[in-house]
């Protein structure tokens, strides 16, 4: 990931929308030691990719953080400076000669609860960075182990103060989960509840083909709504998609696995524990083709 630049945002409501969007070099700290995003891992956050100078499926990046922020009981997010701000750094970012050869931009937005001693306004800011292009991958596909995330699938309704499908910040356990699967000889993660259901991965939505129908995960067991699965399947109107419960015998049934995030778009599972899986190269064209397309 290389930074390409940065938005310190005033979200004490004071100011207007354009006096609350600072840039700042990339390489300047904006955030204090005693920030509770920092050193508690207490904020929310959203990553768009961008295409044609535009983030993709703003919108629905928007409404998720509003979500988690809702989750966490962070203030609510005033949704026109977050979006004006996102704008402005993916049309910056896009501007010939800033991206190398190879490498897509992303934009990432981030709010916290702000300095632990101060107490004040919620610390803010957009950040627009570039990574990997998918195409690779996206045509290789992906290995993937499956491993416990050691909750119980209705963990949202019986515990919400573990913020289960909430985009926060403190992302240690998903990092280990990580380096796990390569630990395994994989790439990449599913992982299922505790009582045996599928959930998600680490960064990633599951999108399992059975029987001809394409289904996801329900948000209801924890998992963070995806927006890029949710353009997949509006996208895919001649098809059935359902979102519905899924065991752990149905990944080994399925005929196809996706998982599917903002930067990398629809990317096929190859391997699933070891086992190696056919992959759909030519709806997995069709599903980025699609997502590649997308206005915010």
């Amino acid at each position: 990931m290389r930074a390409l630049l940065l938005y310190r945002l005033d979200l004490s409501g004071s100011a207007s929308v354009d006096e609350s969007i600072h840039p700042v070099d990339p390489r300047t700290p904006i955030v204090r030691a005693t920030d509770l995003g920092v050193n508690r891992g207490d904020g929310v956050f959203e990553t768009a990719v961008v295409r044609h100078g535009r983030p993709q499926a703003l919108d629905s990046h928007l409404t998720r953080l509003a979500r988690s922020a809702g989750l966490l009981e962070l203030p609510a997010p005033r949704r026109e400076l977050w979006r004006t701000a996102v704008r402005r750094a993916a049309s910056a970012v896009s501007v010939p000669g800033v991206l190398h050869a190879g490498e897509l931009a992303s934009i990432k937005f981030v709010m916290t609860r702000g300095d632990e001693i101060d107490r004040g306004a919620p610390t803010g800011w957009v950040l627009g960075f570039a990574g990997t292009d998918p195409t690779a991958v996206r045509a290789a596909g992906t290995r993937v182990v499956v491993l416990d995330r050691g909750y119980r699938h209705d963990v949202m309704q019986t515990s919400p103060w573990l913020l289960q499908g909430a985009k926060t910040l403190a992302y240690a356990v998903n990092e280990a989960a990580l380096r796990e699967a390569t630990r395994r000889g994989a790439d990449d993660v599913i992982f299922v509840s505790g009582d045996g259901f599928v959930l998600e991965g680490p960064r990633s939505t599951l999108i399992a083909r059975l029987d001809g129908e394409l289904v996801t995960p329900p948000s209801e067991f924890g998992v963070l709504p995806g927006t890029t699965q949710a353009d997949v399947f509006d996208g895919l109107a001649d098809l059935s998609v359902r979102t519905a419960a899924l065991a752990r015998e149905d990944l080994d049934r399925a005929d196809a696995l996706w998982l599917c995030s903002s930067t990398r778009g629809a990317v096929p599972v190859r391997e699933l524990d070891g086992g190696e899986r056919t992959m759909d190269h030519a709806l997995t064209t069709r599903m980025n083709a699609l997502l590649d397309a997308r206005e915010d």
